[in-house]
C-alpha cells in the first residue's frame, strides 16, 4: 500500500516566527501532538508538544518564544508514493511517531502517523514502527543521558 492511501491530508502548518503559544493552541484545536513548520512554501522543521515542554518551558522560555527556537530543524519526511511497509521500517529506525509526506516536488501533501498506520493498514506495519519507536533513547531523545 502506498502512503498516500493512509496518510492524513488535512495538515496545519505553523510558521517559525509564530509563538509556541500559537503552536500549542493549534495542536489543541486539531488534537495533534506535532505540526510541520513551513516558511516560503518549504518545510523547515517540526515542532511537537514535547519540544514545547522540554526545549522551551523546561528551559525557562516563555509562551512568546518563537517556534523556530523550539522546533526540531532536521526534517524527516517520506514521499506519498512510498510503500507503507518501507515507511514503517524507517519510522522505527529513526524513532519518530509521525512523518510529513511530500510529493516528488517536495511539497507537503499530508502527514503519516503511528495512528494512521494502526487504523488504516492491516499488514502489521504499525507493529513494525511501534517496536522501533518504543526502544529507549535514539536521536530524538531529550534526556541528558540519551535515554527516553
Amino acid at each position: 500500500m502506498k502512503v498516500s492511501k493512509c496518510m492524513t491530508r488535512d495538515v496545519q502548518l505553523v510558521h517559525p516566527t509564530q509563538s509556541i503559544r500559537d503552536a500549542a493552541r493549534m495542536m489543541a484545536e486539531i488534537d495533534a501532538g506535532a505540526l510541520p513548520v513551513g516558511q516560503d512554501d518549504r518545510l523547515v522543521g517540526m515542532i511537537t508538544d514535547r519540544d514545547i515542554a522540554v526545549r522551551a518551558i523546561a528551559e525557562g522560555k516563555g509562551p512568546d518564544t518563537s517556534v523556530g527556537d523550539a522546533m526540531t530543524p532536521e526534517i524527516m519526511y517520506c514521499f506519498d508514493d512510498d510503500e507503507v511497509a518501507d515507511v514503517s521500517e524507517n519510522m522505527a529506525a529513526i524513532q519518530v511517531r509521525r512523518l510529513p509526506v511530500v510529493n516528488r516536488d517536495k511539497r507537503l501533501v499530508g502527514i503519516v502517523s503511528l495512528a494512521d498506520l494502526a487504523t488504516k493498514t492491516d499488514d502489521g506495519d504499525c507493529a513494525i514502527a511501534l517496536e522501533g519507536i518504543a526502544r529507549p533513547g535514539g536521536q530524538h531523545s531529550q534526556a541528558s543521558d540519551g535515554r527516553a
